[in-house]
């Protein structure tokens, strides 16, 4: 079974950054992409930050120029590099991976979630 485990999040000053940490557990045989997504209270899940298995990377137009998505291909860890912090930047954060592994009823591809890591952008 896939497992996500996140780390990295916190209280931080607007301005400030942070780097948030997704390391996968588990058989992953295929990954076809990673996502970092945010949910702040009473707001809908969306996504914030995208890599495919061929590095393409798509962000959210209000994190453009501010977040980085990247990935450590030997850990398959992903981690979000976030820069000039601002408060609307307050969320819960999962990341989302998109995999191919092995279950009792053979190969599937699944999606498996993080269990969240708060961030909270305040002075």
């Amino acid at each position: 079974q896939v497992q996500l485990v996140e780390s990295g999040g916190g209280l931080v000053q607007p301005g400030g950054s942070l780097r948030l940490s997704c390391a996968p557990s588990g058989s992953i045989l295929n990954i076809y992409g990673i996502g970092w997504y945010r949910q702040a209270p009473g707001k809908e899940r969306e996504l914030v930050a995208a890599i495919t298995r061929g590095g393409w990377t798509n962000y959210l137009d209000s994190v453009k120029g501010r977040f980085t998505i990247s990935r450590e291909n030997a850990k398959n860890t992903v981690y979000l590099q976030m820069n000039s912090l601002k408060p609307e930047d307050t969320a819960v954060y999962y990341c989302n991976f998109d995999v191919d592994t092995i279950t009792s009823l053979g190969n599937r591809r699944i999606e498996v979630w993080g269990q969240g890591t708060l961030v909270t952008v305040s002075s």
